[in-house]
């Protein structure tokens, strides 16, 4: 006699377990997902032989949140289109999808593994901030974790995207080129109002600079812009529209 399949929520918790421990258990992606950001944080805040206008905030106060928005990045976007990509050209992708998993099961893993990662990655970048001084506002940690999860369903969005019509090889290449472009020039460690000339504005309308604005608003005044909202929900459907359309599993 067969025995009928898992809970579709036990089964969707397994791969959450699964992608995340693939993810920290792997040195290249806990170098990218949370070492590099910790020293970007400490760096930053340590590099007092460059001069930098913080508003009269102290450097870990002005950094922290930048940092955690970059974080966000490394683990939504860069590992999860490198990881899905191999997935995908491996069969992994293909074989899983034909489990009693389905498509939508081992999509809903990966969002969750992704956000268990995240978990991970700010208690380890908060603990070594407050370490340094940092003083957020408190009324505003509840909106920071609104805004990361905003921040992560749209780089999710493009992560699935990407690997999902490239080549993986060209995914590893594409994924870091964009992650070191968006964390220069898109808004995401300083302020885009920061930027020279038109990227300015053009930085305003990226998820990258949403989410950096929405990160510092939370984190500096307690309050979510509106406008950050607006882009990253507008982000993700159009991305999430592409990949659902465009996203090939072999």
């Amino acid at each position: 006699m067969t025995s009928a399949p898992a809970p579709v929520s036990r089964r969707v918790l397994a791969q959450t377990a699964f992608e995340a421990c693939a993810i920290l258990r792997n040195g290249e992606q806990l170098l990218v997902t949370i070492i590099v950001p910790v020293l970007v944080l400490v760096g930053l805040t340590k590099a007092t032989n460059i001069t930098i206008d913080t508003d009269g905030m102290s450097r870990i106060d002005f950094f922290t949140p930048g940092v955690l928005a970059l974080a966000v990045m490394t683990s939504s976007f860069t590992s999860q289109a490198i990881a899905s990509a191999f997935d995908r050209r491996n069969g992994v992708l293909r074989l899983l999808s034909t489990t009693p998993l389905g498509r939508g099961g081992l999509l809903a893993g990966k969002v969750l593994g992704v956000l268990a990662v995240e978990v991970v990655q700010v208690v380890v970048i908060a603990t070594t901030a407050l370490l340094l001084g940092w003083h957020p506002a408190g009324a505003g940690l509840l909106l920071a974790v609104v805004a990361v999860i905003l921040g992560t369903a749209a780089f999710t969005s493009l992560a699935l995207l990407v690997a999902g019509t490239l080549r993986a090889e060209a995914v590893l290449a594409v994924a870091n080129l964009l992650l070191l472009l968006l964390a220069v020039a898109g808004g995401v460690i300083v302020p885009a109002s920061r930027l020279p000339g038109p990227m300015q504005h053009i930085a305003l309308l990226l998820p990258s600079g949403a989410l950096g604005d929405a990160m510092r608003e939370t984190l500096w005044h307690g309050s979510l812009p509106a406008w950050s909202v607006v882009v990253l929900v507008g982000w993700t459907a159009a991305l999430g529209w592409g990949a659902s359309r465009l996203f090939r599993w072999h």
